[in-house]
């Protein structure tokens, strides 16, 4: 039992305020942890408000949050009766004046913060009830490869620095639930981050020989993606889907590389604006898209340049085209026709309607001959066969490189579409 030397006289808290001297004898023993016996540790029981998540720093792997530290343990120094001072039963002390429990973060890597002067309320059988605000930064492992949406699990632990488990032990003044409820009830920013869940554990701690009692809390956090989502995701599929797009201008007009250059400038200037609001460390799932996106328009326009290439050769200095591959596009025409299923009326010959470059001219009679009637042409002349033969050497080559033109488009969108479903997969896993 406490006895009756710890029991404060308590006559006229009610007409003529608390009598500092009463309380003479527990002040003086606030050096000493308050027990009558020191074999017993003192139960401590601890929960805390998560009032606002002010920082996340993915670079230093940092948490800056807000708390209201809640703890409450008993003094079995102080004690009176209310019967005998009106039925007053708790009074509040400043705490210069009491026994505090060192209770710290373990994860925290700043000073308490907490300010000075506070006070804290004692009750008639000695429980103190102290509550203290604290601003802490805490060591974090962020993992930001789904960067923007991503989730991280931070962990705040509670222990004591001096005091083993021979001298104290953590209890938990609060059910988990009303620690969650209170802390997404009082937070009022809507900031970046938001809360998801606080889980508890309760492992020990061993140092040496020594084991101290300590309550470890995983705070699940989220970011809100709506920022990054307008900023950086939206203005590059737009960009990627209208590079896609100008497959559909014309390759013989000339003026698709000079287009995807423009795309190609616009998307560089658009990674160096939205640059700050990218995670400064670590490889984020979006930079290895945006380096997609932009190798993908890259090639898009290499092989802009490769056909128009291949198209001023043909219409300038057409060479005659390997057997192979003038049957290859003889097959490939004959197979568009029979899909295309064109009237046979639109379609004279079996050959296909012959495309004109304009650096390409018809062939053109021999100046001052003409054939008279009767006659026939002469043959065996190599210059007038190498002129007929000329438009149909371009025209295979020109159909050549449509039809690899084609082909590389619809390589370009099943690569774009199916790495976009591979990132999509891997932000949602």
């Amino acid at each position: 039992g406490r006895g009756d030397d710890f029991t404060v006289s308590c006559s006229g808290f009610d007409h003529r305020g608390v009598d500092p001297a009463v309380f003479a004898s527990v002040m003086v023993r606030k050096d000493f942890r308050p027990v009558l016996n020191y074999s017993v540790p003192t139960q401590v029981n601890i929960s805390f408000t998560l009032s606002a998540i002010l920082d996340v720093d993915e670079q230093l792997q940092l948490l800056t949050s807000f708390l209201w530290l809640d703890m409450v343990w008993d003094n079995f120094f102080i004690s009176w009766n209310p019967e005998e001072c009106g039925g007053i039963q708790r009074i509040s002390m400043t705490t210069q004046n009491l026994w505090l429990p060192d209770i710290f973060i373990i994860e925290s890597i700043e000073v308490d913060q907490t300010p000075t002067g506070l006070s804290a309320y004692v009750s008639n059988e000695g429980r103190i009830q102290y509550k203290k605000p604290m601003k802490v930064t805490t060591i974090c492992n962020l993992d930001i490869f789904r960067f923007p949406f991503d989730r991280q699990n931070c962990t705040l632990t509670f222990s004591s620095f001096l005091y083993t488990v021979d001298d104290m032990l953590l209890g938990m003044e609060k059910e988990l639930w009303e620690i969650v409820d209170t802390s997404r009830n009082l937070i009022k920013t809507q900031g970046e981050w938001e809360l998801l869940a606080i889980n508890k554990a309760t492992p020990k701690l061993a140092v040496g020989s020594s084991l101290y009692d300590q309550i470890m809390f995983h705070v699940a956090i989220r970011r809100r993606p709506g920022l990054y989502v307008i900023n950086l995701l939206l203005p590059s599929g737009f960009l990627i889907a209208i590079d896609a797009l100008s497959f559909l201008l014309p390759a013989e007009s000339g003026h698709r590389a000079p287009f995807k250059m423009t795309l190609l400038l616009g998307y560089t200037v658009f990674l160096l604006m939205m640059n700050d609001l990218l995670p400064a460390s670590g490889v984020p799932l979006i930079s290895v898209y945006f380096a997609l996106c932009l190798t993908l328009m890259v090639v898009s326009l290499l092989e802009s340049i490769l056909i128009t290439s291949l198209l001023h050769v043909v219409s300038t200095q057409p060479r005659p085209m390997p057997h192979w591959l003038h049957s290859f596009v003889l097959r490939s025409s004959r197979v568009t026709e029979c899909c295309n299923q064109r009237p046979q009326e639109e379609s004279e010959g079996r050959g296909p309607k012959p495309i004109r470059l304009p650096h390409l001219k018809d062939p053109e009679p021999m100046a001052g001959w003409e054939p008279s009637p009767g006659k026939t042409e002469p043959k065996g002349d190599p210059q007038s066969d190498q002129r007929i033969q000329e438009p149909q050497v371009a025209g295979s080559w020109v159909k050549f490189s449509l039809a690899l033109d084609t082909f590389l488009c619809w390589l370009y969108l099943l690569f774009m579409s199916s790495s976009l479903i591979t990132v999509i997969v891997l932000w949602n896993a």
